[in-house]
């Protein structure tokens, strides 16, 4: 029976990551997305001739902060590369901290790593780290990574008690490693949970997501889906509203994304997906018709748009076909790490990652970079810099 929980728990998670989006029809009638295995190029996720009207105005009534997106160093990204980074399908930590300690000094100007660092965070706040665990353990956000940042805010000052590892399930959290014993000290918080006795439902009958979420802030979309009464703790409510999560409104101080760098179709699915549709709930809705505008528009929401300070993209490994939900064949090792202030210049450039391997592969001719209507929409709601063209990019090769 547990197995048989974990691999329902499974498909509703790659529901909510977009790849099984195509399975659940939205009440409107809309058509689907393609499967993200399809590998659909130069046809974005979202197929509706008419998008539903969101909310987004909303957004812009809170005004923007020093911290805001795209941060302290716009348009700007720094790629390391290291081909000693991954041995016998192993990401070796001593590597993986090497990149990050480089490519933070390269990105801040810095001359010592806690200066770094403490150019972004400081002593006393509360930080979240945003992993992505949704494809299982083999294809989730990498614990040498995670551990190389903890070792780093450490060594700048943050104590272990003020830093949160956090994402939506926290279920996959724990069968992905991310737990006491792997992260003594750290906290490990999901917005939807459940019980010792595998329950999502308190001794009153309330999904604990509900009680998780702030419904202060959410994003309307004018699309709406009904669950049954299996899919919902998955997805804590149906309508037109999708809540955010307590811990991006209240729990936190400062946020920094750590994605796992995968292809979703010919698209990919890496910072601003990792944020947006990991931070709301009732997501299953938005993908057919609203999967481009979701990843942008919940980014422009102040609990994301003011608190996400840095993104360390984890490209060592990852996938080029079938994401974001993969099978093994489509695995592949890339060798970097990414590390910007810039969420959507960060996504320009790994999109590149990925397309290249796709070339390579022969699942596609050349870059089709018209799949990343995403991010030219986060430009227009200044989260970023979208075109490749004004983008400074910082290329370190480590071997």
């Amino acid at each position: 029976m547990k197995n048989k929980n974990i691999k329902r728990r499974r498909f509703f998670a790659l529901l909510g990551a977009g790849s099984l989006s195509a399975l659940l029809r939205p009440l409107s009638g809309r058509s689907p997305e393609p499967s993200a295995g399809s590998g659909f190029v130069g046809k974005l996720p979202q197929q509706t001739a008419k998008k539903p009207s969101t909310n987004i105005a909303d957004a812009a009534k809170v005004p923007r902060n020093a911290s805001s997106m795209p941060g302290k160093f716009p348009g700007k990204v720094v790629h390391l590369k290291n081909q000693k980074a991954v041995a016998g399908n192993v990401i070796i930590d001593k590597e993986a901290n090497l990149m990050i300690e480089k490519g933070m000094l390269e990105l801040t100007g810095q001359k010592n790593i806690k200066s770094a660092w403490r150019m972004f965070v400081s002593p006393g706040e509360k930080i979240g780290l945003k992993v992505n665990p949704v494809a299982g353990k083999d294809l989730a956000t990498s614990h040498a990574v995670v551990k190389s940042v903890i070792k780093q805010l450490t060594a700048a000052g943050i104590k272990k008690e003020d830093i949160i590892i956090w994402d939506r399930r926290e279920m996959q959290l724990h069968e992905c490693g991310f737990d006491e014993k792997n992260y003594p000290g750290i906290k490990i918080m999901g917005t939807e949970q459940q019980d010792k006795n595998g329950s999502y439902y308190d001794s009153e009958g309330k999904l604990y997501g509900e009680r998780n979420i702030d419904k202060e802030w959410y994003y309307y979309a004018d699309v709406e889906q009904e669950y049954d009464a299996e899919t919902i703790p998955f997805m804590v409510n149906g309508g037109k509203y999708s809540y955010f999560s307590r811990i991006v409104t209240s729990e936190l101080d400062k946020i920094i994304n750590i994605p796992i760098l995968k292809n979703a179709g010919g698209s990919i699915t890496n910072a601003m997906k990792n944020l947006a549709f990991g931070s709301i709930t009732n997501t299953g809705r938005l993908h057919a018709s609203l999967w481009n505008d979701t990843c942008a528009e919940v980014c422009a929401f102040a609990p994301l748009r003011d608190k996400v300070v840095l993104t360390v993209c984890d490209a060592l490994k990852g996938c080029f076909n079938g994401g974001p939900g993969a099978n093994p064949q489509f695995f592949c090792n890339y060798n970097s790490i990414l590390i910007a202030t810039d969420p959507v210049a960060l996504d320009r450039i790994a999109y590149d990652i990925v397309a290249e391997k796709r070339i390579a592969e022969g699942l596609q001719k050349a870059p089709a970079p018209q799949v990343l209507t995403f991010l030219t929409m986060a430009e227009k709601l200044q989260l970023g810099t979208a075109g490749k063209e004004k983008i400074n990019v910082s290329v370190i090769d480590l071997g």
